[in-house]
């Protein structure tokens, strides 16, 4: 059994598959993306059911918007469709729900969806799941830098005190635990563009898992590749077994 302190606390899950898998099936790439959606509900149960303070999905990119323009429609029917289903069921088990990106290019509609979805789940504690959509990583850091920027020119800070922890207050994922381990599904070993400036430390896991084949016993697998590393944060391994 893994000790409490061999489980991350906060886990990054690059969703990446759906396409390969409904076209391994003779159907079309949105049906994987349908599919995907049970990968999701029991991603949250193994989370809650580990201890997991904090799971973020990478669900749009803000690249996307250059798939075929029927997928981004049926993605973001999709998205609102989900909302609407989820929510209830995310609250009742206690689960804060956070939309992270850029919402400008979405519609009305959607943005409302949001907005509902995160006051009615507010107050809840035991998960916050972030929902990364329209998001990248080279824009959360330009937006925060923005941020900094003008705070100085207002005459609010200083340009001397922006450090590590100021930059990151400004970030999308602020007042959260660190990142403690990305993984991403489909068989490819890149980031995409997904939480550059949380990737720093974290431990990262990449399985040929398909994203609608990633059950909770694949999701075991890889808390349990993070809980047998060694994580030295700069440090020898000597130092750290002191």
């Amino acid at each position: 059994m893994m000790s409490s302190q061999s489980i991350p606390r906060h886990v990054a899950i690059i969703m990446d598959g759906n396409g390969r898998w409904a076209k391994q099936r003779g159907k079309i790439r949105t049906f994987g993306h349908k599919a995907g959606v049970d990968s999701v509900r029991s991603s949250v149960t193994y989370a809650r059911k580990k201890g997991i303070q904090v799971l973020t999905l990478f669900a749009f990119s803000s690249e996307n918007w250059n798939r075929p323009a029927d997928e981004v429609g049926v993605l973001m029917e999709l998205f609102k469709l989900v909302l609407k289903s989820e929510v209830k069921r995310l609250h009742k088990n206690d689960v804060r729900l956070k939309v992270v990106g850029d919402l400008s290019r979405f519609d009305e509609k959607l943005v409302t969806r949001i907005r509902e979805a995160e006051a009615m789940t507010a107050g809840n504690q035991s998960l916050v799941l972030n929902i990364a959509a329209n998001y990248g990583g080279r824009w959360d850091i330009v937006q925060a830098a923005r941020q900094l920027a003008d705070k100085v020119k207002s005459g609010e800070m200083d340009s001397a005190q922006i450090d590590e922890t100021s930059f990151d207050a400004h970030t999308s994922l602020s007042g959260l635990a660190d990142l403690d381990l990305l993984i991403r599904t489909g068989g490819e070993s890149r980031v995409s563009n997904f939480l550059l400036w949380q990737l720093a430390y974290a431990e990262l896991y990449f399985t040929s898992a398909l994203w609608p084949d990633f059950t909770e016993q694949e999701f075991e697998l890889a808390v349990a590749d993070f809980s047998a590393r060694q994580r030295r944060f700069g440090k020898t391994g000597e130092q750290v077994e002191v």
